[in-house]
């Protein structure tokens, strides 16, 4: 059975940071979470001028999980743990902050100089309530590390970042089963996403215009989908003028309390208030110059 399109949701601008520009589809007004998913931006399409990059300097967070996936730029990283590190086009970071850590995101230094083209995602999943206090964690793949794949016909082409598509299967450990798949479809191109039932699902179209579960979705555009299948179905149109591209993500939904304050996601609201006085403590550390 192929899942169908429960509402459309349209991503809201957002300001985040030292002032960079992202839109959201969620969190949102009506729409808290995805759960197991906090939240996902899009960070651009920005072409940048000379000064003009910003990004996110040093806070915390504790939790739950980070992920940073660039299609177009440079971000330098690092944390009160003493990593740091750049990421480049094609290039994903999932940061597990577990108990806590202190990190800063930010445009590479050739593009705060000179300017340039900066695009990518940024993906929060919730942790459950078994590891919101382990030790923090990175997983950093090169895109060349990847896996990717493409349909028989040539016309879809998807890389894999969690679970499996078009017989290629992620490399990165989740702690909570997740799909999250980017695929390109060009003209005519169909892909049929394999998704657990009971996995809560979504679609997001960042590129053209086409079908999701029979639901024609355009750019900017967030499908949320039914427990009714288990199969998603996304489409490019034969005469459509370019490629459609989306990101396909499904998770195991968590199901515990959720108390939510910026950086911080826990079950209650004096474990948030332990995360703050341990943060402005400097028991989350703090990052070395």
């Amino acid at each position: 059975m192929t899942r169908t399109v429960e509402k459309l949701v349209d991503a809201v601008r957002a300001v985040e940071g030292a002032g960079f520009v992202v839109h959201r589809p969620f969190p949102i007004a009506g729409l808290e979470q995805v759960d197991p998913f906090l939240l996902l931006d899009e960070m651009g399409p920005l072409d940048l001028g000379p000064g003009q990059a910003q990004g996110a300097p040093d806070h915390p967070h504790r939790g739950f999980e980070t992920v940073t996936y660039l299609l177009e730029g440079a971000a330098q990283h690092k944390d009160s743990a003493g990593n740091h590190g750049t990421l480049g086009p094609g290039d994903v970071q999932w940061m597990t902050a577990g108990a806590g850590v202190v990190h800063s995101e930010m445009p590479a230094e050739h593009l705060r100089r000179n300017g340039g083209r900066m695009h990518g995602f940024q993906l929060w999943v919730n942790l459950p309530k078994r590891d919101k206090m382990m030790a923090p964690r990175y997983q950093e793949l090169p895109a060349a590390r990847i896996p990717k794949a493409q349909s028989d016909d040539g016309k879809v082409q998807v890389t894999v970042l969690a679970g499996e598509s078009l017989g290629a299967r992620a490399v990165i450990e989740t702690r909570t089963p997740i799909t999250y798949v980017h695929a390109r479809l060009l003209p005519g191109g169909v892909l049929d996403q394999a998704l657990p039932t009971q996995h809560n699902a979504l679609v997001y179209v960042f590129d053209g215009v086409g079908r999701v579960g029979g639901t024609k979705a355009k750019q900017g555009q967030m499908a949320l989908l039914k427990h009714d299948g288990d199969v998603v179905r996304v489409e490019n149109s034969a005469d459509a003028g370019k490629a459609m591209q989306v990101l396909i993500l499904s998770g195991q939904p968590i199901k515990e309390p959720m108390a939510r304050f910026g950086p911080f996601v826990m079950n209650t609201r004096s474990e948030l208030i332990q995360a703050a006085e341990d943060y402005e403590a400097g028991r989350m550390g703090r990052i070395r110059t």
